[in-house]
């Protein structure tokens, strides 16, 4: 039986957020098909939201499904959508029992009608919750994402509703996906990849990155925790000297 890490006193980042890696190479490694790991990883994904918000984080983001992630095979792709329909189904009556609120991020345009509507509901059926703030990234990629806010800054400007002197990071942040969201303190990424993958570029501009060899469906509470806990070790000084340099 595994001990439970005490986190009593530490710093609790307020948002995490998590590259999900390593579905597929769990599965090979069980002799079985990449779906299956999918499946599993899915499971992952709710225990970690109940015990990221037993442990006080209040903001927790997921990259599910990038914009290059189409590159795959047919048969994989067609697999996760229904993955994702069949999810997003299932966390509606999940989220209000949990009071959680769910977001999705990401060029909506790019998805079918059917996951589109599940968005939807699930967004409206869960904006009033109080309890963990749970983001999920489908057909999301940064670059795709600043892209489609610069167009709608662009067009706020050849209409008049923003003067260009006026533009600020604030005026900008506004247009991105993840408006009202308040950048990630910690990210982690899963599976011994050590590379951000397109995602969330503009918001972990100071967020402390922590990697892990662990598989996605074989992250838990206590990789949680360590998270947390390397966390703890950083110094965020933002720009600033440390307090041991001003002395």
């Amino acid at each position: 039986m595994k001990t439970k890490i005490d986190l009593t006193g530490m710093k609790i980042p307020n948002h995490v957020a998590i590259i999900l890696d390593g579905n597929g190479r769990w599965a090979k490694k069980r002799l079985m098909p990449r779906n299956y790991g999918h499946v599993r990883g899915a499971k992952t994904v709710e225990q970690i939201c109940e015990d990221a918000w037993n442990m006080g984080i209040h903001y927790l983001t997921v990259y599910a499904f990038s914009t290059e992630n189409w590159k795959r095979p047919q048969s994989e792709v067609d697999a996760l959508m229904k993955l994702l329909k069949n999810y997003l189904k299932d966390c509606i009556e999940r989220s209000n029992s949990n009071n959680m609120r769910v977001r999705v991020i990401g060029d909506k345009t790019g998805l079918n009608d059917a996951i589109r509507e599940k968005i939807e509901e699930l967004e409206q059926l869960t904006k009033d919750n109080t309890g963990l703030n749970f983001t999920i990234a489908i057909n999301y990629g940064s670059r795709d994402e600043m892209v489609r806010a610069m167009k709608l800054m662009a067009n706020d400007v050849k209409n008049g509703s923003i003067e260009p002197e006026c533009i600020t990071e604030t005026t900008f942040e506004n247009y991105l996906d993840t408006a009202g969201i308040p950048d990630p303190d910690l990210l982690i990424r899963t599976s011994g990849e050590q590379r951000l993958s397109n995602y969330l570029l503009w918001q972990l501009a100071y967020t402390e990155f922590y990697f892990t060899d662990v598989l996605w469906p074989d992250f838990s509470e206590e990789e949680l925790a360590n998270a947390v806990l390397a966390y703890n070790k950083r110094d965020r000084r933002f720009g600033k000297i440390s307090t041991e340099d001003e002395a």
